[in-house]
């Protein structure tokens, strides 16, 4: 048995191998989100702004929801994305084994326990970084949007107010 470069105790080459391809992964599915949302947020500011202006404020609110829809959708290409990367690697055979570990660890919920094989453990945690900071950014984007919403809501039933005595 050959003696294992370490570091801290832990094996040197599996543990830059684990992290190359837990950097690979997190940067293909944030460059797929930011992507993806960018794409959502613009073509929201842009039919809410015209729809504001033509005084169309329900359309505003079927943007609002159909954009909540899509970035859900987005989430779930994410989690998606992780479990082809996971299966592609070899990590996980079972195409349904690999997405529900991929959504258990995205979602930080941890409902599946850890079946990632030795050497390959930490990868759950970029799985878990990329959903955090996901979820972050889609909460970020949320608040802007929610405050068009807040918009046209306000001017369409500003005549609607209960008058002051």
């Amino acid at each position: 048995m050959e003696p294992q470069l370490n570091f801290l105790g832990l094996p040197l080459i599996p543990l830059i191998n684990d992290i190359f391809f837990g950097l690979l992964g997190m940067t293909m599915v944030l460059i797929f989100h930011g992507s993806g949302i960018n794409h959502i947020i613009m073509r929201f500011e842009t039919k809410t702004r015209a729809n504001l202006d033509l005084g169309q404020y329900n359309w505003v609110f079927f943007h609002f929801y159909s954009a909540f829809f899509f970035i859900a959708l987005i989430h779930i290409s994410e989690i998606i994305l992780w479990s082809i990367f996971l299966n592609v690697l070899g990590l996980i055979k079972d195409p349904l084994q690999a997405v529900l570990f991929s959504g258990s660890c995205y979602t930080t919920v941890g409902f599946v326990g850890d079946i990632l094989p030795l050497g390959w453990k930490t990868l759950a945690f970029f799985i878990a970084f990329t959903g955090l900071f996901s979820l972050a950014w889609t909460t970020s984007v949320m608040i802007g949007m929610t405050n068009a919403y807040k918009s046209a809501w306000n001017l369409k039933y500003r005549h609607k107010a209960p008058k002051r005595h």
